[in-house]
């Protein structure tokens, strides 16, 4: 059978509704794929076999009987072992091996919409420790591999997901970004990736319903079209009870955005957001997407951004709100779980995460508080670009993917980097809060992936994917994608 599941998700949906191809078929062709190719790159680490199966053959008497259905009636998904779940799948924090597996209680806000608009859980998808890593390895499940080579990273902490997409497992699973975490494994992966503007997709972060805020978590998924993720914020998008920080869906359904025209866009272009070194390879492909929105209609100029910071003062105010928020969870899972995650279970973390979780002890309430103030300097230096600007386009990443099992690549423009964040021109959008998307560029000379980061007003996710979906039609990249057995 041609693999169905490597068409995006709109298109099986809509062979679907049309008999082309029936749920039962599509889900066993979706096991069949991840069996095939999974133990090559390790990107799911949990499958719902049984009850997808039951799910498939209800969506086809649906169909039969005439029933009306969603968007994504029959369409598999995946979800991400971190902060995504289904009620009767385990999931695991990332492979937090002390904590095993979890059994949720219910079914997360996110993947509620997605079952509603008739899509099917087959799974969830590989992440590090609580997310925490540009690449997805972990004490219970090891590393996943990158679709285009499976000794590179997949990136992180989304890395699951993306090398599910890309290797056509599946056609679209969630994820989330708290650094980068959607679009670096979106850059590496060769997949799109679109961080939301903050509490447009809702969440329920227990037991701290406000952590999403310091620094800005954002939830949407990974895909291999433009489109496909248009769709998929518009099912998921929108305020929900549980959620204080969620705010309401947008008046117009985001797929609009797809067909929009970008003449006379405004495009600003920053080679290295003033503060990073980046690989004149990475540098030359992301200018190219430059001439492609100037194709379109767009205008692009050159920018220089200056923060008035140093990049270690504004890494400084990152790791100032987020290692504490990792140190304030660590001991919540003592108190309600009575698992000493520094204690007896040491020998069990990477030592990177606990690194990250000391970290957090470190910082009083005060210097939490005046990290707020070089995060505002960095908001209103991405602002005023934008205050210019519909768009500001820079690299995902600084460099091409490197090994899988490692935080970050060795050199980065023949210099070793001080730390793994020097990598990724992702984790200044998550102090901003502005909407940014990794999309394909292009690839290197090796033929790896390097993704072009658009970056947006705030709530302006529409015209983020204008301009991606005007990219796509120029240079598209699903033909891109390596074949696999």
């Amino acid at each position: 059978m041609e693999n169905e599941i490597g068409q995006p998700a709109i298109e099986l949906a809509f062979d679907i509704r049309h008999g082309r191809i029936s749920p039962v078929e599509v889900i066993d062709e979706t096991f069949e794929r991840i069996d095939r190719l999974n133990d090559e790159f390790n990107a799911f680490v949990y499958l719902r076999e049984e009850d997808a199966r039951t799910e498939a053959l209800a969506a086809e008497r649906a169909l039969e009987n005439g029933d009306p259905v969603g968007p994504l009636h029959g369409v598999p998904v995946a979800l991400k072992d971190l902060d995504s779940h289904v009620e009767g799948m385990p999931y695991t924090f990332g492979g937090v091996k002390p904590l095993g597996e979890q059994m949720p209680e219910r079914t997360s806000v996110t993947v509620q919409r997605l079952q509603d608009a008739g899509a099917i859980v087959v799974g969830s998808t590989n992440s590090p420790e609580f997310g925490a890593s540009g690449d997805t390895t972990n004490p219970m499940f090891g590393s996943t591999g990158n679709p285009f080579n499976s000794s590179k990273t997949a990136g992180g902490s989304s890395g699951g997901s993306a090398s599910a997409v890309g290797a056509g497992m599946i056609p679209l699973a969630l994820g989330s970004d708290v650094a980068g975490s959607l679009r670096i494994p979106a850059s590496v992966c060769g997949t799109y990736g679109l961080k939301p503007t903050p509490g447009l997709v809702p969440s329920e972060s227990q037991p701290d319903l406000f952590r999403d805020a310091a620094p800005f978590v954002s939830y949407s998924g990974l895909t291999r079209t433009v489109e496909d993720t248009a769709l998929l914020l518009d099912v998921i998008a929108g305020e929900h009870p549980r959620d204080p920080l969620s705010v309401p869906e947008a008046d117009t359904e985001y797929r609009d955005a797809v067909d929009r025209s970008i003449e006379g866009l405004s495009v600003a272009f920053s080679p290295d957001l003033g503060v990073y070194d980046v690989e004149d390879t990475v540098l030359s492909t992301v200018e190219d997407v430059l001439e492609t929105l100037r194709g379109a209609g767009a205008t692009a100029e050159r920018v220089d951004i200056d923060f008035g910071i140093p990049f270690d003062v504004l890494l400084e105010s990152y790791n100032a709100l987020l290692n504490p928020s990792l140190s304030a969870a660590v001991e919540g899972i003592e108190r309600e779980m009575g698992i000493d995650l520094l204690g007896e279970h040491r020998d069990e973390l990477s030592p990177q995460v606990i690194d990250f979780i000391e970290d957090g002890y470190e910082y009083s309430a005060v210097e939490y508080k005046q990290a707020s103030v070089v995060r505002s300097r960095a908001y209103e230096t991405i602002q005023r670009v934008l205050d210019g600007h519909d768009l500001l386009v820079t690299p995902t990443l600084a460099t091409t993917p490197w090994e899988k099992g490692k935080p970050a690549p060795d050199k980065i423009a023949g210099e070793a980097p001080e730390t793994d964040k020097e990598t990724f021109l992702t984790w200044p959008l998550n102090l901003t809060g502005h909407p940014a998307a990794s999309i394909p560029a292009g690839r290197s000379a090796e033929g790896l992936p390097i993704g072009a980061q658009l970056i947006g007003s705030r709530f302006a996710e529409d015209t983020v994917l204008a301009a991606s979906a005007a990219i796509e039609r120029r240079q598209p990249w699903m033909d891109d994608y390596p074949a696999q057995p």
